[in-house]
């Protein structure tokens, strides 16, 4: 079966998810560029590809204005610190890669001819008031509070490459991701999965911010990885979230994945960070029905792959 594009870019393709998108496009025969200036990917992350002919890497800052020589059909923009410990850390550059990143990467689609679909996220929706949440809702965020150097890079992000295709005819679409796990996280991130798999591992107790009883829904990487590519297939402009609507509260997820990683690992109680979202579950009618998308691997699967991952690569992984 011939690939359904020739060449992808992937800009933070040594991030987890875009190193799994990498991933799967070689996989289909498609050759992919990975852009990427490794501010949070990681490196580790493409080691599996190294060699594959199909496969080339450029060391660039998307926020500035970059080239990609060969013809392009494909360009997912997924570079932008996604974690909580990443923007806060970097919180100027998470703003300038969802505007000045963005815009360069929509000029490469647009040189090309090319399809671009753009990473948002469903912190888009901030404190939700509507729940599930669908892609009509408008969201209830703080553009001024701790998370809103992310929330608002991706809200203006939208707004950039809606005008791009209302301006120039951009072929662009908007894939609204929400949690989304499995291997290739890093233990220290500050992301829910990650951080209770290594303190199971660890032998430590298991910090769960508030009382816990606050949710969300997680989806497996692979289930996100075919979803995206799903909505690049089509001619959707989107928004589209493409998430699991399996809600589970944080001190739910905290027992399971004790249970499943062997340990008697007691829980913490720790503050809960400022906006933190009471509630995260999506409304998948629209994949469902256009993009014929809908998760597959179930929480236990999907957690037992990913703490298996962790296992194997705690010296690796799990301290970074």
């Amino acid at each position: 079966m011939a690939p359904r594009w020739q060449h992808a870019v992937v800009t933070g393709g040594a991030g987890f998810v875009g190193s799994h998108l990498c991933t799967a496009l070689l996989a289909e025969g498609t050759a992919v560029t990975c852009v990427d200036d490794l501010c949070t990917g990681r490196a580790q992350n493409l080691a599996h590809l190294a060699g594959n002919p199909d496969f080339s890497v450029l060391r660039a800052d998307v926020v500035e204005p970059f080239d990609i020589p060969r013809r392009a059909d494909l360009v997912l923009h997924f570079a932008s610190p996604a974690s909580p410990a990443d923007y806060l850390r970097l919180p100027l550059h998470t703003l300038e890669t969802g505007s000045n990143g963005t815009r360069n990467a929509l000029a490469i689609a647009r040189e090309h001819g090319a399809r671009f679909v753009l990473a948002s996220t469903s912190e888009v929706y901030g404190d939700p008031h509507r729940h599930p949440q669908d892609e009509s809702y408008w969201g209830n965020v703080n553009p001024v509070g701790p998370r809103s150097v992310y929330d608002e890079a991706k809200r203006y992000a939208e707004a950039l490459t809606t005008a791009e295709a209302a301006v120039h005819g951009t072929d662009c679409g908007i894939v609204r991701l929400f949690n989304t796990y499995g291997p290739r996280m890093r233990g220290h991130d500050g992301r829910a999965v990650p951080t209770f798999i290594r303190q199971a591992l660890a032998g430590e107790p298991l910090t769960v911010t508030g009382d816990g009883r606050q949710t969300r829904s997680l989806c497996y990487v692979d289930d996100t990885v075919r979803g995206i590519l799903a909505m690049a297939a089509s001619q959707l402009t989107g928004p589209v979230n493409i998430g699991n609507p399996d809600e589970t509260t944080m001190l739910e997820l905290a027992r399971t994945i004790a249970a499943l990683a062997g340990t008697q690992a007691t829980i913490r109680f720790v503050e809960r960070p400022v906006d933190d979202p009471a509630v995260r579950c999506p409304d998948i009618g629209l994949a469902r029905d256009k993009l014929q998308w809908v998760p597959r691997v179930t929480a236990a699967e999907g957690l037992a792959r990913t703490i298996a991952w962790f296992r194997e690569h705690r010296g690796e992984y799990a301290t970074a």
